[in-house]
């Protein structure tokens, strides 16, 4: 089942497009005394809630990719929340920085768990919300913290790599 959802998604996001008022704004939410920040996208002419996903950034950190991710799943119906999981919303422009980024994070599964916990719970306080109906797709680095999370038994409906 989960196989036909991922290929189902990933069916819409090659050919979905809508003249749908895509609604977008930053978040800043909190992993300890860490702030991360996120980025939402969520179609406002879709009426009450609506399924959640996360959107785990690539190595380079929480960039116009992951964001763009973000506006297409809105443009499906869903809410997205482009996730932060290095802080502060750091980016790297040079493979050396985003190697020391990702290691320091997907090196350390107890602080990468909090983090993607911190964004979960973000995702499900949004009002556009169905919090008991969330997946996740993550990008390279990020898909790996996604299996990760889905090895440690995360409560989470589906998870695409």
């Amino acid at each position: 089942m989960m196989t036909r959802i991922a290929l189902a998604i990933f069916s819409l996001l090659l050919v979905f497009d809508s003249a749908a008022e895509i609604v977008t704004g930053e978040i800043s939410y909190k992993q300890g005394d860490t702030v991360m920040k996120g980025f939402v996208a969520y179609d406002d002419e879709v009426d009450g809630v609506r399924p959640g996903i996360l959107v785990v950034h690539e190595w380079w950190g929480h960039n116009a990719y992951a964001r763009k991710r973000a506006r297409m799943l809105a443009e499906l119906g869903y809410t997205a929340l482009a996730v932060d999981m290095y802080g502060d919303g750091k980016t790297a422009d040079h493979p050396d920085d985003a190697g020391k980024f990702s290691s320091a994070v997907g090196g350390n599964l107890p602080l990468a768990k909090a983090r993607y916990d911190a964004a979960l719970a973000a995702l499900k306080q949004q009002p556009t919300v169905e919090a008991d109906k969330i997946a996740a797709i993550g990008y390279c680095f990020g898909g790996g913290i996604l299996l990760n999370m889905a090895r440690m038994g995360t409560d989470i409906d589906g998870v695409i790599s």
